[in-house]
């Protein structure tokens, strides 16, 4: 049979077709025995796909405490945990006013680098914590640890460290000073004190002198 002789479908017919078509694909995936499912938003279900992918590498990370403040002079401990089948790549940077500077970067059980500013500074964990030793001032700033497992998908983590100065120093030198004011007036009274029984010691002895010299006056004066 000639394929051109073959009967076209009416244009009513393919309308219908497509509607039924489109009307099959808005409503979801059906199927004569397990019946409708309504297919989900992409966001959400590239969402799902990116947390049941982690889930199955068994890659988590849990910083405890976001937020520190500490004082000088003070060991810090930037206290994270992390769940990994193998041993991850672990690397903290500290990020500030300054830019952005490499600590440290350490795979447990396998290698340690740390940066020649924070040689003998820090110590390091298999858990991924890092531990600053004696900071300063100038240790302020963001704290971004990565970690990195099998899966070579990164993870991260930021805390913020405030570093201030000792308060109870100024206080101490406060009350130094006090001290030392109350023994320098305690002196002051004592000297003035040791003055006024010398003045009136030196009263007491210039009296019997006048006195001895008024009675030799008179007497001299009776025998003229």
């Amino acid at each position: 049979m000639n394929p051109s002789k073959l009967p076209r479908p009416s244009n009513e017919t393919s309308r219908l077709s497509a509607g039924q078509h489109t009307a099959r694909g808005t409503a979801g995936d059906c199927d004569p025995l397990l019946g409708c499912r309504r297919v989900g938003s992409p966001r959400k279900v590239l969402l799902t796909l990116v947390s049941g992918f982690l889930a199955t590498r068994g890659v988590s990370l849990i910083v405890s405490q976001p937020n520190i403040n500490a004082t000088v002079a003070q060991n810090v401990l930037l206290s994270i945990a992390h769940a990994c089948k193998e041993a991850p790549v672990i690397q903290w940077q500290r990020t500030s006013t300054w830019g952005t500077a490499k600590i440290a970067e350490w795979q447990p059980g396998s290698y340690t680098n740390i940066s020649s500013s924070h040689t003998d500074r820090v110590n390091v964990y298999d858990n991924g914590s890092l531990c600053l030793l004696s900071v300063e001032m100038r240790d302020s700033g963001y704290y971004l640890v990565t970690v990195t497992g099998e899966s070579r998908i990164p993870i991260y983590g930021t805390i913020l460290l405030n570093v201030s100065e000792i308060l109870y120093e100024d206080l101490h030198f406060v009350a130094v000073f006090f001290a030392f004011l109350v023994a320098v007036a305690a002196v002051l009274v004592c000297l003035m004190w040791l003055c006024n029984k010398f003045a009136h010691l030196l009263q007491k002895e210039r009296r019997p002198l006048k006195a001895s010299t008024t009675e030799e006056t008179e007497l001299q004066m009776m025998g003229c």
